[in-house]
């Protein structure tokens, strides 16, 4: 009898634990299926983590090329890519998974790489991961105004965009970004008005508080030397593959850009009237600064180097569609015969979203003509590399509006309008309106000096 209920306790026993183990098993699998799920997903988002961290590796890669090689869109190969490169793990020197770069080289008139590189790890290549990631080298146009000398921003005036100078700033009108000055004091030039000559702050005026937030004083200073332009491969460029024009035999040369991409050049043969101007240095200009008669040479396409070089005094107008730098100039540089740049109508983009750049480089003076129109605009990159921007003072003339859209850069000082010592408006344009295009920054006319500290990271977008 002992027996049997020794057995069957023993079978009761039996039938419990495979009860039991039954229900350990129906409880126990569903969490050790959700175990394995998770570390399926775990898995995963390693392999997608490792795989972004090796694309990065690609964008850091051809970073440090373009920081070496700053003109190689290929990887060294000169052939089209992508270019395949493995990853090795620093700490094991495995190699763990590879990258692909894409390059895509600046178009015209922009300084932007596009680099997007593609990783993904040997365990698992079909987790792949990739970044697109935009590098650009800031031209030195950065500024709505850059003076080498004095500045006076009148009451009527308004400036969209940082301004500096060299020396000291007069600033009465309207301001939105840094205004200026290398000069912790300075003595202001009667050209600055009542009450100059007088010991002032490197910013002064009558500027209203708002205005005066963005005052700053003293800054470092710019080195014109650094917005030195190399006329002598400009010039070569242009022989090459712009657009190169010898001394006229005549008046000048008369540029019209069209708003099909051409641009007309013309051959000044007579000149219109004037009276006596004075320029900023008070000297008198009794030459006659606007074309009457012109005879038509060419209509070109603005050449795909962008590069116009002029050897005489040129008239500048019309409606630009690309991106070209009109460089008037005489090699080696003389003051007495070094040609001007005379703007005698507007000057126009076809649209102003960047895909338009305009460059006036002018190895003396800008100025804007006597005959021009009572209300003018002009886009573009203005330089006046040894000179002055101006309008050249004539008594009683005055004109209603001026507009620039672009930058200023001037060697000497700068006015559009004069006023006598009430600060009544005697001549030049009434109101001026200065505002940056900030395009300029990472598309500027073709070559306009470039930062020497290289390429910057302007966007990091990842999948």
């Amino acid at each position: 009898m002992n027996g049997q209920i020794k057995k069957t306790q023993q079978g009761i026993m039996l039938t419990y634990l495979v009860i039991a183990i039954f229900i350990f098993l129906m409880v126990m699998l569903p969490i050790i299926n959700i175990v394995v799920q998770k570390i399926r997903v775990l898995r995963l988002a390693i392999d997608k983590e490792e795989a972004l961290q090796i694309a990065e590796a690609g964008i850091n890669y051809y970073q440090w090329r373009l920081a070496h090689f700053p003109n190689d869109y290929q990887d060294g190969t000169n052939q089209p890519g992508p270019y395949i490169h493995n990853y090795v793990d620093f700490d094991t020197e495995e190699n763990i998974g590879q990258f692909s770069l894409s390059v895509n080289s600046p178009p015209i008139g922009s300084t932007v790489v596009t680099i997007q590189s593609t990783g993904w790890t040997n365990n698992n290549p079909n987790i792949k991961r990739t970044i697109t990631a935009k590098y650009g080298i800031p031209s030195l146009a950065q500024y709505a105004f850059l003076s080498n000398d004095v500045i006076w921003i009148g009451g009527d005036e308004t400036v969209g965009g940082q301004l500096q100078s060299n020396n000291g700033v007069r600033f009465d009108g309207i301001g939105n970004a840094p205004i200026q000055s290398a000069k912790l004091t300075y003595n202001c030039p009667y050209s600055q008005g009542s009450p100059c000559p007088a010991i002032e702050n490197g910013v002064w005026g009558s500027a209203s508080q708002y205005v005066k937030n963005f005052w700053q004083f003293p800054v470092p200073a710019v080195d014109f030397s650094i917005l030195t332009f190399d006329l002598a491969s400009m010039k070569s460029s242009a022989q090459s593959a712009g657009i190169y024009l010898p001394p006229s035999n005549a008046q000048g040369y008369s540029l019209v850009f069209n708003n099909d991409g051409t641009v007309s050049i013309y051959k000044v043969t007579s000149l219109l009237s004037n009276p006596t101007g004075w320029d900023v240095n008070m000297n008198p200009h009794n030459e006659f600064i606007d074309y009457q008669n012109r005879t038509l040479q060419f209509t070109k396409n603005i050449p795909a180097n962008g590069i116009i070089y002029i050897e005489d005094k040129t008239w500048v107008e019309g409606i630009v569609n690309g991106y070209a730098m009109v460089a008037v100039a005489q090699l080696p540089y003389n003051p007495s015969t070094a040609p001007t740049i005379y703007i005698p109508n507007d000057i126009v983009y076809v649209t102003k979203d960047g895909s338009n750049s305009l460059g006036l480089l002018s190895q003396k003076d800008i100025v804007v003509t006597y005959h021009a129109p009572t209300n003018l605009e002009v886009d573009a990159a203005l330089i006046a590399q040894n000179g002055s921007t101006e309008f050249f003072y004539y008594p009683s003339d005055i004109k209603n509006n001026i507009t620039v859209f672009g930058t200023i850069i001037t060697f000497g000082q700068w006015t559009w309008t004069w006023v006598d010592w009430s600060n009544n408006v005697v001549s030049g344009y009434r109101n001026t309106y200065d505002n940056y295009d900030g395009n300029l920054l990472y598309n500027p006319p073709p070559s306009f000096p470039l930062s020497a500290f290289g390429y910057q990271l302007l966007s990091w977008i990842s999948n």
